[in-house]
């Protein structure tokens, strides 16, 4: 971005994000240079969907289950070189088509007014930089938050800079190599975080079944998932090692006492994604009961959330786990701990994953938790041992991995300047 240099002259504008733009540059009204494509009744065209992240993608490129209604007539027609945005324009959902299909009658399609030459991938990126979505928030209205649409009608009241068609060309060649190299080196950071992922899973798993002796002689067990470990340690059922703590809150619980809930969203491997909600027992939801003391290892039971394990050293009186988790107290012959990693080891969750039963949310009950063989140390200082040599080690993989999501945010944020920039005619290419 520092080899590129300013625009040899400028004029003064009067605009909320941009103070003067380069000579020959304009600022037009955005009814000056689109009009509102309204073409329905073609049922039979491939179903499109705006995104935030992708812009416009095939309906069947997404991962989510397909939501749309099964009366398609009164979806919108898009033709391949037109703009379209739905309700969630200000957080980055509009796009540009390379595709001939329809959206959903929530979104506005656009299209060069006649006789307006533009190069739509220039307006594509000019509404998806920060400063034209905070500009958007002025002239959308209603009742959804984050989902507030911006009608065509307030649309056309807006502004848009327009470069010569000659620089948006230029413009639109530079950015689109530009961000594909950036996004490029995006995705190898996000290949390798997730090589790093596994390679964290690996090394607890192995330690948690092998220990870190590589010579330790092994003995065989009745076993699928685990058909070996140290000769010295214990295969027994977990029962022989936790108490499940069915300790509840009950519905004679007064309406305002204030309660920290965990919910199965809310829990990863590497512990919370954030604080627990604070709320008071009359707001909580129903499921928000079981009690979780400091030590307590919590494990979702329903397979969709099966990797929900967590480990608490707390000492929250408070605090309230959903009843889709079992809350497993360690007994004195295994450390806390080593339980968390023990529970968050492959051959413990293929275990519990073969064992849920159901239709909608398979599951896995108690008694049938508490029966599944474990492998253990018997002696607590081997049990320490391993913790350290586990956390030594995902405490090096944890730096790289920050270190990555640290350029890919930088990377990002370049992105975003270098767009924002040339959009708005401050570097010229």
């Amino acid at each position: 971005m520092s080899k590129l240099q300013p625009y040899t002259a400028y004029y003064p504008v009067q605009y909320d994000y941009v103070s003067q733009l380069p000579e020959g540059w304009q600022l037009l009204p955005n009814i000056a240079i689109f009009r509102e494509r309204i073409e329905r009744g073609h049922e039979n065209e491939e179903l499109l969907s705006v995104t935030i992240g992708r812009g416009v993608i095939k309906q069947s490129e997404l991962e989510k289950k397909d939501s749309s209604t099964l009366d398609k007539s009164k979806y919108l027609l898009l033709y391949p070189g037109d703009l379209v945005y739905s309700m969630r324009f200000r957080q980055g959902a509009s796009g540009y088509s390379i595709y001939k299909g329809i959206v959903s009658p929530a979104c506005t399609v656009l299209k060069p007014k006649r006789g307006v030459e533009i190069n739509p991938r220039f307006f594509y990126y000019l509404f998806r930089t920060g400063f034209y979505k905070n500009y958007v928030e002025r002239f959308a209205y209603g009742i959804a938050d984050g989902q507030i649409p911006l009608r065509y009608v307030d649309f056309k009241r807006m502004y848009s800079i327009v470069p010569p068609l000659e620089t948006q060309n230029a413009i639109v060649a530079y950015l689109d190599r530009k961000t594909q190299q950036i996004q490029e080196f995006i995705a190898k950071k996000e290949r390798l975080i997730e090589l790093l992922e596994e390679q964290k899973e690996r090394l607890i798993s192995n330690a948690i079944s092998r220990g870190i002796n590589q010579n330790i002689e092994l003995k065989k067990t009745d076993d699928i998932w685990l058909k070996e470990i140290p000769k010295h340690w214990e295969f027994k059922p977990l029962k022989r090692y936790v108490k499940l703590n069915q300790y509840s809150i009950t519905e004679k619980t007064k309406p305002n006492y204030l309660l920290k809930y965990v919910d199965i969203g809310n829990v990863t491997f590497n512990g919370l994604l954030n604080e627990p909600e604070e709320i008071t027992f009359e707001k909580a939801p129903s499921r928000a009961r079981r009690i979780v003391k400091s030590g307590d290892t919590i494990l979702s039971t329903v397979r969709t959330y099966l990797k929900a394990i967590a480990f608490f050293d707390i000492a929250d009186d408070n605090l309230i786990a959903s009843t889709g988790f079992a809350v497993l107290s360690p007994s004195k012959n295994i450390i806390p701990k080593y339980l968390k990693y023990l529970l968050s080891s492959s051959y413990f969750l293929h275990k519990v994953n073969f064992w849920a039963i159901g239709v909608n949310y398979p599951s896995i009950n108690n008694d049938r938790l508490m029966s599944i063989k474990v492998a253990v140390p018997s002696r607590i200082e081997e049990q320490k041992v391993i913790i350290e040599f586990i956390e030594i080690g995902l405490m090096n993989f944890e730096k790289t991995i920050s270190k990555a999501q640290t350029e890919i945010e930088k990377a990002k944020e370049y992105q975003e300047s270098l767009i924002t920039q040339i959009i708005t005619g401050q570097l010229k290419v």
